[in-house]
């Protein structure tokens, strides 16, 4: 096996070259950030997460193909990319890593995410199916806290997209209901505060909880 087979370079130009849009809130799309040539093998190399819930990467059993892939993500070339393009700087800023396999049908209810995190980062990395055609489990940019319906834009979770934005309290965003397999790579970067520590605490222990609860996620 070549060192090309397990490993992953993202599509780093496209990120530079992503436009910084602003309806309804500030934030970057890319499609295919995940090359096309290395969708197929990466699809197939995704660990299995039989439950919902966010899942450390520590807590699952990774190929060296999605270990590659968290180690761009978790990486200085994507840190600096989004720094410079949201004009933010993220150089000392906590980072926080989570995969999810699943949703079930109490996920994708209208939120904002926790004022802990500056920007929130989500891969997507789902072939695209029929599912998406009828915007089931589709993540929508709303404009207010009450209407799924009431959406600027509307991201399919599909073939390595990936979307940034800066977290703040008009960031409301949720999908529909979907009930089923749904891979996502979410990273955050953190505040400084007491907030932030408090949930990087609990982040550490989810992590120790579910490798010791769910062996059969690991090994």
């Amino acid at each position: 096996m070549s060192v090309s087979d397990t490993t992953i370079q993202p599509d780093y130009d496209a990120l530079s070259r992503a436009p910084v849009c602003s309806d309804p809130f500030e934030h970057v799309l890319v499609p295919n950030f995940i090359r096309r040539a290395d969708l197929q093998r990466l699809f197939a190399s995704l660990p299995h997460i039989p439950s919902g819930g966010s899942f450390p990467p520590s807590s699952l059993s990774l190929s060296p193909l999605v270990q590659s892939l968290v180690r761009e993500m978790e990486g200085p070339t994507l840190r600096r990319l989004i720094g410079e393009k949201l004009d933010l700087d993220l150089s000392d800023a906590p980072s926080m890593l989570t995969m999810r396999g699943r949703t079930r049908e109490k996920d994708g209810r209208i939120h904002t995410d926790s004022l802990a995190k500056r920007v929130t980062i989500l891969l997507y990395l789902n072939p695209s199916a029929e599912n998406w055609t009828r915007q089931e489990g589709c993540l929508r940019l709303l404009r207010g806290p009450h209407d799924i319906e009431d959406y600027a834009r509307e991201v399919p979770p599909v073939d390595g997209t990936l979307l940034i934005f800066p977290n703040g309290p008009a960031t409301w965003h949720g999908h529909r209901q979907f009930v089923g397999q749904r891979y996502t790579i979410q990273l955050n970067y953190m505040t400084r505060d007491a907030m932030a520590r408090s949930e990087l605490r609990r982040h550490r222990l989810s992590a120790l909880a579910k490798t010791l609860a769910l062996p059969g996620l690991k090994g």
